[in-house]
């Protein structure tokens, strides 16, 4: 009965406890909870999120992957990859960390859960297949260094304003270094030292945990924030206020264009279902008019980007006195440099510091259905497919390796309904997409995890920091989370499975380089990148089934056999022909099948025979067998009898019943390849 219920409650086989397991799962969950609480902050940004999504993506969707899921020692929640494709997949549609966007996340996070569900109850789960090693090397080496670079902003205390090609954003980034804001630098390399030399100390150093309390303590000591909002007038500064002004202009018109064009797209889409298969003259006036603003967007994007650079080098200083405060453009000397940190209505926002995490809402996310964008489900089921693999991809990856190490066995399907219903769980409680993390994994196989216990308990730990601790947070430079997303993401980058790819499968290692480059070159679209590698290996696997190996054979010196051509051999004999060929005969290769036998007998034309050894045919189906009666027929005529050896039983029983057998002759069949050989030197030699 028990096992029957397991069967949809996965959880029961935790059960009974051990006292042992109980403590170790405690100390894992308490250990992990100290990991996850910056970590999550730090994902939620990288997501285009504010920071408490990250923590609402560290509650409830941990519980449901660990009450639902296969792997006792995964831990589910937020991590750096899907964080980042979540924010490629959205930007398009609204302005990272806008009301609108958050929204998206969560619309996101419950399509990746639905397609995850559906992969899992229908056990579909062989589709991460097409996902070979070296394409997921590529993808994650581009994508670990996409996402640790995009961090580098933060860390210089500069702009980093997105667009559409990722590459020249960071070039923008790289060349505001002499503009970099020092004491963030000395924070982020503070935290730096303090996570690299504490897990030095000891792997088991709360090295994350450590940098972040220190950090917000030295923060809320020097006053590191130090930002103020004024009215535009109060600037003194001609050049700056023109800046200003057009910066809020400009930022206005893109969110009336924005709203614009989802207008427009929704009303595309139903104008052409309803009049299907029809000419519209409203619907050309639409594209062209979504057309139309789609150019206007792109070019106001782009000059926002330049005024928003070129408003950080302005330098500002404060004139204090009697009366309101007000600011100069001039060097600053004994005060701070004040520089543009934002606009709001008919004010400008200063900071002589360096950015913070600011206001955290206290308290647990209120359970809330979805906000359904309907017109934009289209648009993001691509990402959302994609996203379901790669995160399925990463949560199977770890669990296999924990398997190794426990013995458990693993279920691939219920994985990927525990991964599911986590998503589907956490959006309606403020989360955006979660999957499978390889550190916190690690972490907690490492202290002792035995069952999913050990992932509530760390839940449990972040419900209490939503409860208790947020306010104390609020000085928590963001450098500090730019240095904890680069720290985890640079250990995913890897060359040596490259390398040994390179050595085993050279064009399998070139799609994987392929698919690093594309990454790179298409980012912040990674889905682009990896869907150009799964589709460079299918083409590859058809040109390797169209063509399988196929050559004429002949003893080597220690009496096996080998290729004529490969190994420089003398041929057996001119009066027959061994041929190995190692695919099956199906409707894709078999041209290539009876290609390789003509030119066989155009290179020994006194030959009567071909043998065919056929150990490698694993499969033949209707082409193939109508293919080799053609072949056999037409050697016949020709007085060259075609043999076979070492055919396997499900491919001799085809052509039993095909007739083959009857056509070609039994006595031309033989149980393995020395038999046949012996039988045709005796016959023609």
């Amino acid at each position: 009965m028990k096992d029957r219920l397991a069967t949809f409650l996965p959880f029961l086989n935790w059960f009974p406890m051990s006292r042992s397991g109980l403590r170790g799962d405690l100390i894992a969950g308490m250990t992990v909870a100290l990991v996850i609480v910056p970590q999550s902050m730090a994902y939620a940004q990288l997501a285009g999120l504010p920071v408490v999504y990250g923590l609402y993506a560290a509650f409830i969707p941990v519980i449901v992957a660990s009450l639902w899921g296969s792997c006792s020692q995964l831990h589910t929640g937020p991590v750096a990859m899907l964080s980042l494709m979540s924010a490629a997949a959205l930007v398009p549609f609204a302005s990272p960390g806008s009301p609108r966007f958050i929204e998206l996340s969560v619309m996101l996070a419950l399509m990746v859960g639905v397609f995850r569900l559906i992969l899992g109850l229908f056990r579909m789960g062989v589709i991460v297949n097409f996902l070979s090693s070296p394409v997921i090397v590529g993808f994650t080496n581009a994508a670990a260094l996409i996402i640790g670079l995009s961090q580098l902003s933060k860390i210089l205390g500069v702009p980093f304003p997105r667009s559409d090609f990722y590459l020249l954003d960071l070039w923008n980034v790289l060349n505001q270094i002499p503009e970099a804001h020092w004491v963030t630098v000395a924070f982020a390399l503070g935290a730096w030292a303090v996570i690299h030399f504490g897990r030095r100390l000891s792997p088991s150093f709360p090295g994350v945990l450590a940098a972040v309390v220190l950090a917000t303590a030295a923060s809320a000591w020097v006053g590191f924030e130090q930002k103020t909002s004024v009215p535009l007038h109060r600037v003194e500064a001609p050049d700056f206020a023109a800046a200003v002004e057009s910066y809020a202009q400009q930022k206005a018109r893109i969110d009336e264009i924005t709203e614009r064009l989802a207008q427009l797209n929704s009303q595309l889409r139903q104008a052409s279902a309803e009049r299907a298969g029809e000419a519209g003259g409203d619907r050309a006036d639409l594209k062209a008019e979504i057309g139309r603003l789609d150019g206007e967007l792109a070019g106001l994007k782009s000059a926002k980007n330049n005024l928003r650079i070129r408003l950080h080098q302005f330098r500002l200083t404060a004139s204090e006195g009697e009366g309101p405060r007000r600011f100069r453009a001039e060097d600053a000397t004994d005060g701070a440099a004040w520089r543009f940190a934002g606009v709001g209505d008919d004010t400008v926002t200063l900071s002589a510091g360096g950015a913070v995490v600011g206001d955290i809402p206290q308290g647990l996310p209120a359970p809330s259905v979805p906000t359904m964008e309907w017109d934009l489900i289209p648009s993001l089921l691509p990402a959302a497919l994609v996203m379901a693999l790669i995160g399925f991809m990463e949560a199977t990856s770890i669990s296999k390796a924990i398997a190794a190490r426990t013995g458990e066995r693993i279920d691939t399907s219920r994985e990927l309904v525990g991964q599911g219903l986590a998503n589907i769980a956490g959006s309606f409680f403020g989360s955006y997409t979660v999957s499978g993390s390889f550190s916190r994994s690690a972490v907690a196989a490492r202290t002792g995890a035995t069952t999913g216990l050990f992932a509530i308990i760390s839940a449990l730990g972040v419900m209490l920091v939503l409860l208790f601790f947020t306010p104390y947070l609020y000085h928590l430079p963001q450098s500090v989370l730019a240095v904890i997303v680069m720290t985890a993401v640079f250990g995913l980058i890897r060359v040596k499975p490259l390398a040994h790819a390179w050595k085993v499968e050279r064009p399998a290692a070139l799609i994987g380089v392929v698919t690093f480059i594309a990454t790179l070159v298409m980012a912040p679209d990674l889905a682009n990148g990896i869907l150009i590698g799964v589709v460079l290996t299918i083409l590859w696997y058809l040109v390797r089934t169209m063509r399988p190996r196929a050559e004429i054979v002949s003893r080597r010196p220690d009496g096996s056999l080998g290729g004529i051509k490969a190994h420089n051999l003398e041929p057996l004999s001119k009066q027959f022909v061994p041929v190995r060929f190692d695919g099956s005969l199906t409707f894709a290769n078999v041209a290539y099948f009876e290609d390789i036998i003509l030119e066989a007998l155009v290179e020994f034309p006194d030959a009567r025979a071909v043998l065919i050894v056929g150990s490698g045919i694993n499969t033949i189906d209707a082409t193939g067998a109508e293919t080799v009666r053609e072949l056999a027929q037409r050697l016949q005529d020709r007085g060259v009898q075609l043999t076979f050896s070492s055919l396997k039983h499900q491919v001799r029983e085809v052509f039993d019943e095909g007739g083959l057998v009857e056509l070609i002759g039994e006595e031309n069949f033989f149980g393995d390849k020395e038999t046949a050989l012996k039988r045709l030197e005796a016959a023609y030699c």
